[in-house]
C-alpha cells in the first residue's frame, strides 16, 4: 500500500437539514479504499464512533457486515433510517465496548471526536458535558482500543484517520498522541498520509493510523 494519497473531501449523500451544519464526514472514497486492501466480503466491520453512518453505509454496500457504535441519539435515528439492517448500530458509548454484545471483528475504521489541548468540553459526551482534560480525552482512547483489541480477530487491522489541529498559533498533536497511546495497546503498523484537496483545522493533510493486533 502507498504511505500517501490524494482524495477530494467530498460525499455522494447531502446529510439532511438538521446536520448540515456539523458535516465531518471522511468521504467514502477512502473508506472503499481500506476496505478493498484489508476486507473481503462477509467481513464484520466496526466504526467505534459511527457518526454519520459513511462507515456503515459503504461496508454494506460493499458486502461487508456493518456494526457501529453512536452516543448521539439523532444519528443513530438517521442511521437506522438509511440502513438494510437497521440493528447494525448501536446507540451506546464506546468507553464501554466490553459491556456490549459485540462479534468478532475483522476490520475496524473511524475518525474519533477531535479535541485541542486547552479545550474544556469531553468529546465523548457528544461535547456536552465540561471540566475535561486533554489528558483524560487520551486515557479514555487509549481504553476504548484496549477493550476494542480483545473483539479483534488474529490479524486484523484497525485504521484511525485524524488530524493534527492548528488553532490561534498553538499546535495541538493530535494525530501523533493518539498514535503513541493506541500503540501502548495495540501493534502500530505506520501511517498513511491523506492529502486533501480542502480539509480544515490548520491543516490540508491528515493521517491514517493503523494498528494491528499482533
Amino acid at each position: 500500500m502507498k504511505t500517501y494519497l490524494h482524495l477530494e473531501l467530498t460525499h455522494r449523500a447531502p446529510l439532511p437539514a438538521i446536520f448540515q451544519n456539523d458535516d465531518v464526514r471522511y468521504p467514502e472514497s477512502l473508506l472503499e479504499h481500506f476496505l478493498q486492501e484489508y476486507t473481503r466480503p462477509g467481513d464484520v466491520v466496526l466504526d467505534p464512533f459511527a457518526g454519520y453512518g459513511t462507515t456503515l453505509f459503504v461496508a454494506e454496500r460493499m458486502g461487508r457486515i456493518p456494526l457501529g457504535v453512536e452516543l448521539n441519539k439523532a444519528k443513530v435515528d438517521y442511521v437506522r433510517s438509511r440502513l438494510s439492517r437497521p440493528e447494525a448500530i448501536l446507540h451506546g458509548d464506546s468507553r464501554s465496548l466490553k459491556e456490549l454484545d459485540l462479534p468478532e471483528i475483522d476490520f475496524s475504521m473511524t475518525s474519533p471526536p477531535y479535541m485541542n489541548k486547552d479545550d474544556p468540553e469531553n468529546p465523548f459526551s457528544d461535547y456536552q458535558a465540561e471540566d475535561y482534560a486533554y489528558s483524560s480525552y487520551l486515557r479514555d482512547i487509549r481504553s476504548i482500543y484496549e477493550q476494542l483489541g480483545t473483539r479483534m480477530k488474529p490479524q486484523a487491522r484497525v485504521v484511525l484517520e485524524v488530524a493534527n489541529l492548528k488553532r490561534g498559533g498553538q499546535v495541538t498533536t493530535l494525530a501523533w498522541d493518539i498514535g503513541r497511546v493506541i500503540s501502548e495497546v495495540l501493534h502500530f503498523q505506520g501511517e498513511i498520509v491523506v492529502c486533501w484537496d480542502k480539509y480544515g483545522y490548520g491543516y490540508d493533510h491528515s493521517y491514517c493510523l493503523v494498528f494491528s493486533v499482533e
